[in-house]
């Protein structure tokens, strides 16, 4: 197993290599398309059909963003967490649908980074659906761990014999250090998700945002002393930032 981390549109792309397939361990952004398939065929002098499953940890736009487009071209399948229902689902998941897509743009120009197409829809209907503690079909070297917070749905993947774990945005590495991401609609599953995180002991972590880190349980601690004990989301970012606009007046 061959593990590249390239440079995305705002996050890590995670592509494995193996003897005769490939996987993708996210959906990645729309603007990323291009970069996975060159990759593939360039540098790896493969066929973009050796890509034979791509895991979409969850639905914002940098994580499941290119899964369709990747499945139409290439004929893999796509993999996700169990639910019942999609995430921007009704007029208010639209509108978040909407603002995700708006904040990605906003990251890539702090990042400066040229204007590309991001818009995706905002259903995913996936080949194979994950629980908690399956082995990802064909790819049985690697785990799947159930880790909501910043969603209903995140999921983790804990590769098994070198015991490194792909935790994709459950935390965020930025130059000040380790921190919670935004959004975390459920702050108690965070918590839960971050011990779930330490109790593996995973002899390194990959982030989508930082790339493969070492943390300690120490620095664990330090993030779940900085996540918000109420839901922290789009809606509410907006009610204080509105707040704070009136009482300064």
């Amino acid at each position: 197993m061959k593990l590249y981390v390239l440079s995305g549109y705002i996050q890590e792309i995670l592509l494995v290599e193996y003897p005769d397939k490939l996987l993708l361990l996210d959906g990645c952004s729309r603007a990323d398309v291009t970069t996975v398939l060159n990759f593939i065929s360039n540098t790896l002098s493969r066929s973009p059909s050796d890509l034979k499953l791509i895991t979409v940890t969850h639905m914002h736009p940098d994580h499941a963003g290119a899964a369709n487009k990747l499945r139409k071209l290439t004929g893999c399948n796509i993999a996700c967490a169990k639910k019942d229902t999609q995430w921007y689902r009704g007029f208010s998941g639209k509108l978040m649908h909407i603002t995700d897509i708006l904040l990605t743009r906003y990251v890539a120009n702090k990042m400066q980074k040229r204007q590309r197409w991001l818009w995706y829809s905002s259903t995913l209907k996936a080949d194979i659906q994950l629980t908690d503690g399956d082995l990802l079909p064909g790819f049985d070297d690697w785990q799947v761990l159930t880790t909501p917070g910043h969603t209903d749905r995140d999921i983790s993947l804990y590769h098994l014999p070198s015991k490194r774990v792909y935790i994709a945005d459950l935390i965020v590495a930025t130059k000040k250090g380790f921190i919670p991401p935004f959004p975390i609609f459920y702050p108690n599953n965070y918590q839960k998700s971050l011990k779930k995180i330490a109790s593996l002991a995973p002899s390194s972590v990959i982030l989508a945002h930082g790339g493969e880190v070492t943390i300690t349980n120490e620095q664990i601690n330090s993030i779940q002393k900085k996540a918000p004990t109420e839901p922290m989301t789009h809606w509410r970012l907006i009610q204080s930032k509105l707040k704070q606009i009136c009482f300064s007046r």
